[in-house]
């Protein structure tokens, strides 16, 4: 191997600073799959991670990407061979190992998942960690009762690369989406996902929410937290499910118990990280199939590599839509 390309994240007296630089195989991380990177894309939490607006790296220095699509080169894990299409996402994977943004990556292989059939190295990435976790909340909650039959689902921070797949996984097996953003301009991009509702945020007083308000959602997917998902929560049908999977708008949650002691609401956290086997081949299986998103190409676009670090001030300042896959070595 020779040496290659790869988006180093360092921090020096404090400060966080990314650069590309050139590495070699003895500066990959320890694992027993070694993987050619095809595609990688760009998360919340990459863009964070990079620019060190948020904490997100647990070891320095760190090549960051979340997830990364490619092509098995050496494998000391049966499951495994040279020639294998896989995904690689989640775990410790570009926060405390090197990740997705490099020509070359190597993981354990109980990280790695085989490629489904029907889905492409750049299908894989236009999904990345934002599809895996938006089929996961689908998934959970489904299991926790929903159904297309129960009423509509809301869908918070509706335009990001989470809130866009949700929308249009959703809408595609039946669900009536209610989209919720602040982007005004986006109403017509969001009813080309399947919404059949578009709500602005700034409609909504959250100075004034309720402990039971109107209720109107048999299901929700939020990925703001804060004022938000309490008010989502005041405002959930009798046994409504939430799945709580982001916090772009507040960490925090101040809420009353009434919604889960007098309407059955539950209210569930999807952490997409550490999902282990079967269940993680069992969601990408469903991703390459009935939860495909019908619009994954309109709403994703593809970058080259060099391009990476000037797009990630989009994602801080909230300007962000839909997809960006980044062709490291796809071709």
């Amino acid at each position: 191997m020779d040496s290659f390309k790869a988006l180093l994240i360092e921090e020096c007296d404090g400060k966080v600073s990314s650069g590309f630089v050139q590495m070699d195989e003895s500066g990959l991380d320890a694992g027993n799959v070694t993987i050619k990177v095809a595609y990688s894309s760009i998360n919340y939490k990459d863009a964070l991670a990079a620019t060190g607006a948020g904490k997100i790296i647990r070891r320095f220095p760190c090549v960051g990407g979340i997830d990364l699509s490619g092509t098995v080169i050496e494998s000391g894990d049966a499951r495994f061979k040279p020639g294998d299409p896989v995904i690689a996402t989640s775990f410790d994977i570009g926060v405390a190992h090197h990740g997705g943004y490099a020509e070359f990556a190597r993981v354990p292989g109980d990280w790695v998942v085989p490629l489904p059939a029907g889905l492409s190295l750049y299908d894989a990435m236009a999904l990345g960690t934002a599809g895996f976790t938006a089929a996961l909340a689908i998934v959970r909650m489904e299991e926790n009762g929903l159904r297309p039959s129960k009423g509509p689902v809301i869908v918070t921070g509706a335009t990001g690369g989470v809130g866009s797949l949700a929308v249009d996984m959703l809408a595609r097996i039946g669900y009536h989406v209610v989209a919720l953003t602040g982007k005004e301009s986006e109403a017509d991009y969001l009813r080309g996902l399947g919404a059949a509702e578009v709500m602005l945020r700034q409609s909504l007083d959250l100075s004034k929410i309720r402990p039971l308000d109107r209720a109107r959602w048999a299901g929700a997917v939020d990925n703001l937290g804060g004022d938000v998902l309490a008010w989502i929560a005041s405002t959930m049908e009798q046994g409504g499910t939430i799945a709580s999977i982001g916090l772009a708008a507040s960490m925090s949650l101040n809420t009353t118990v009434a919604p889960f002691i007098l309407r059955g609401v539950s209210l569930l956290g999807v952490d997409s990280g550490y999902i282990r086997e079967p269940y993680r081949s069992g969601v990408w299986q469903r991703l390459a199939s009935d939860l495909r998103p019908p619009h994954l190409a309109a709403m994703s676009r593809r970058i080259p590599f060099d391009d990476l670090p000037a797009t990630f001030g989009d994602y801080i300042a909230g300007q962000a839509k839909g997809r960006v896959v980044v062709d490291i070595g796809g071709g």
